[in-house]
């Protein structure tokens, strides 16, 4: 069966960088579904300034017409630390002969050996590292030795194998990011394109980051 992919974060707010991320990774490398996990108390990030449950809901609304893109609020209802070797491990559990396919940007991937368990968890997914402009994958020390025992330049390899293979992957790539959406909402500007507008209605209906001046139109 083909693979599932699975895009986790806190989603300070959601955004089309990681909505046209994933679409691309969904048709590019034949995954079967994307699973939108939002942190709930991530360990190695600052704590999200949105509350979990309206992180969960800002996700929903943004991924509500594709049918392949799926939430998992797993995380989010999960006590204590929420930890991605935790999460991978219960994934395996629910699909034992699914390969899973971890999606990460260059830069998360580049601080891999920072989080908790890091080295098993090739043991239970596939990694897929959308790459960056500026970026450079390792070429030495512990990431470079994992590539170099991991790394696949051909996408299939994900579809024989249910873990254990790394496959970096150019994406278009939208200058969006989480903090700089918080920044121009907090300033009182409208992030009108740069997030879904179902988002947008819920950013300004609930004020979750500042009290928000813009105001939305009727048509969204």
């Amino acid at each position: 069966m083909d693979p599932i992919g699975i895009l986790g974060g806190t989603f300070d707010p959601i955004h089309y960088g990681h909505l046209r991320t994933g679409f691309e990774l969904l048709q590019k490398l034949k995954l079967s579904e994307i699973r939108f996990i939002p942190a709930g108390n991530p360990g190695h990030r600052d704590i999200p300034l949105a509350e979990p449950s309206l992180r969960l809901a800002m996700v929903r609304a943004a991924i509500a017409d594709q049918p392949r893109f799926l939430v998992d609020d797993r995380e989010v209802y999960r006590t204590g630390v929420t930890y991605t070797v935790d999460t991978l491990t219960e994934l395996r559990a629910t699909f034992p002969n699914r390969p899973l396919c971890l999606i990460l940007g260059m830069d998360a991937f580049l601080g891999l050996t920072s989080w908790h368990r890091w080295s098993e968890i090739l043991s239970l997914a596939h990694l897929i590292v959308a790459h960056r402009p500026g970026w450079q994958a390792p070429t030495s020390g512990a990431l470079g030795e994992l590539l170099a025992t991991h790394a696949t330049l051909v996408f299939c390899d994900l579809h024989l194998s249910l873990a254990g293979r790394i496959y970096v992957h150019a994406v278009t790539q939208l200058e969006i990011s989480s903090t700089g959406l918080r920044d121009i909402i907090t300033s009182g500007r409208d992030p009108l394109y740069l997030v879904p507008d179902a988002v947008r209605r819920i950013i300004h209906d609930t004020e979750c980051y500042a009290s928000t001046h813009y105001e939305t139109s009727k048509n969204t």
